[in-house]
């Protein structure tokens, strides 16, 4: 086995900021949706792609994908949200072992009641306080370290 390569003092610093980013700026987020909406953050993420997708429906499979979670999470989560009435179950209709995931009226108005104020605090929590040339360097990195990922599959 090779010895690891531990972070210098640097990298340490930089993932360490990575980090506290990335668990404040969610933290920001979950708050703003708590406070001026209906919708958790959770539900907020599935509704997001369901609303990008024709007809507002998704095979879960793909859903799942999107939002990177395992299968029971999704799952629990669609059940929650169905309870609310913001997403339907509804069967596949080229596979009976998959399911798919449609947002109804009441979701759509969630979200898009939701939607303004949300994209404000992203606005103001990530983008302006960097220049143009940073969001496009920020671009470029974020997508060469994606690229560097394994993809997630089922």
């Amino acid at each position: 086995m090779n010895a690891p390569r531990w972070l210098n003092e640097r990298e340490a610093a930089v993932w360490k900021q990575y980090r506290d980013l990335q668990r404040r700026l969610q933290s920001v987020m979950d708050r703003q949706l708590a406070r001026d909406s209906t919708l958790s953050g959770t539900e907020y993420a599935v509704l997001v792609p369901l609303s990008e997708s024709p007809g507002d429906v998704l095979r879960a499979r793909a859903l799942r994908a999107q939002l990177g979670w395992e299968r029971s999470r999704l799952s629990h989560q669609v059940s929650r949200m169905e309870t609310r009435g913001l997403v339907v179950r509804e069967p596949c209709e080229d596979d009976a072992r998959g399911s798919m995931v449609r947002m109804t009226p009441r979701g759509r108005d969630a979200l898009e009641a939701a939607a303004p104020r949300h994209v404000e605090t992203v606005r103001h929590s990530f983008f302006d306080p960097l220049s143009p040339d940073e969001v496009n360097t920020l671009g470029v990195l974020f997508g060469r370290l994606l690229a560097s990922l394994p993809r997630d599959t089922d």
